[in-house]
């Protein structure tokens, strides 16, 4: 399985606005120019992201986007579903392999679901690795 782009994106715009939670709003021209990304990418992704109530906008001139939890209480699960849809590994087109393929399934959403954002705003602060995902 390999995420595309709006999740490996939408995770990296998540985990920026985690380090800095309890700071303020924090606008997509700042976490773009930090993660080298499109604002105009991130806008696409943020839409979704507020929809399903993980963040929250603020208008005005020192506006932008905050966390609506804790970054403890987001996971990489919860914005990955958001923006990928649910995980699903293969086709069940062949019944006999259907317990392997759940197993795999289960297992991604379990690594998926047991990290948070701030396990991972953490790492990044530590000079951990890129967070690149790769399933």
């Amino acid at each position: 399985m390999k995420l595309s782009t709006k999740g490996q994106y939408g995770v990296t715009l998540m985990v920026d606005l985690a380090m800095f939670y309890g700071q303020g709003p924090i606008s997509l021209k700042s976490v773009a120019e930090r993660q080298n990304l499109s604002e105009h990418y991130l806008e696409q992704l943020i839409a979704p992201l507020r929809n399903a109530g993980l963040v929250k906008s603020v208008r005005g001139a020192y506006g932008g986007y905050i966390l609506t939890k804790k970054p403890g209480d987001i996971t990489v699960g919860d914005v990955i579903r958001v923006l990928e849809g649910p995980i699903t590994v293969v086709d069940q087109s062949e019944p006999e392999f259907a317990e392997l393929w759940e197993q795999v399934r289960d297992a991604i959403n379990s690594v998926l679901d047991s990290s948070t954002l701030q396990d991972l705003a953490d790492r990044k602060r530590s000079g951990g690795d890129n967070l690149m995902f790769y399933i």
